[in-house]
């Protein structure tokens, strides 16, 4: 049970957090609407917001269960009335801009700069950074994940084995052109500890024009990032 001063804590956390999405809803119509207030809509909000925190304050970094965890304790543990991810990432944008605006820009530019790190060791295979580390919401927790292009497995598992890199291998399902498909993966540590996801993807998959700046960026556009980042800590 939580002490009465933490719930309440939690609950304005969570008050001030509705009322600055709710306000932003109204100014930017490119924000996807939850809908009417109904009921629903209002049980998906508070679901999202609670979720948000559990990620930002707790390091989850599992949608589903972050999901799973706040309906529980907002006590609807059956809902079938859960947020998207999207909404979740939109309610924990937000929680990290009022809450923790002042050490989460320094822990973002750190992973940026290891995702970088190992860009540039795969740079022959054309990776692009995806993921929370790009779209900005990753945290102390989260992993880095990337993309790299090649019909050939076997060489980029020679291209470890070259570079002296320790890596596990495996499977990684997702969406791609149309269908669902298991992609081979590896993962890796960047030089502090951080794993880092590496999906290949097949070459023809690299000109199918499914990539979009905001979900996908190359070296020279995490590049870019870390340079607006310094800049703005700068003038700070």
């Amino acid at each position: 049970m939580l002490h009465p001063a933490r719930q309440r804590q939690q609950q304005n956390s969570s008050s001030k957090l509705m009322r600055k999405n709710q306000h932003a809803r109204h100014r930017d119509s490119s924000v996807t609407p939850w809908g009417h207030e109904s009921g629903r809509d209002l049980m998906r909000e508070q679901l999202a917001h609670q979720a948000a925190r559990l990620m930002a304050e707790n390091g989850i970094t599992d949608y589903a269960f972050a999901k799973r965890k706040a309906a529980k304790q907002l006590g609807a543990p059956d809902t079938q009335h859960l947020p998207s991810n999207q909404e979740v990432d939109l309610a924990l944008r937000s929680f990290r801009a009022l809450f923790q605006h002042e050490h989460h820009p320094l822990i973002l530019q750190q992973l940026r700069q290891q995702a970088l790190s190992a860009m540039k060791l795969f740079e022959p295979f054309s990776p692009y950074l995806t993921g929370s580390v790009l779209n900005g919401n990753a945290g102390e927790q989260s992993d880095i994940n990337l993309s790299i292009y090649s019909d050939d497995v076997k060489a980029v598992m020679m291209f470890l084995l070259k570079h002296k890199v320790e890596f596990e291998s495996g499977e990684w399902r997702t969406r791609l052109m149309g269908r669902q498909q298991d992609l081979p993966s590896f993962t890796l540590q960047s030089e502090t500890g951080v794993p880092v996801h590496i999906t290949v993807l097949p070459e023809n998959a690299r000109h199918s024009g499914n990539r979009k700046p905001e979900s996908h960026a190359d070296i020279a556009a995490v590049e870019q990032l870390l340079l607006e980042a310094g800049a703005s800590t700068s003038t700070l």
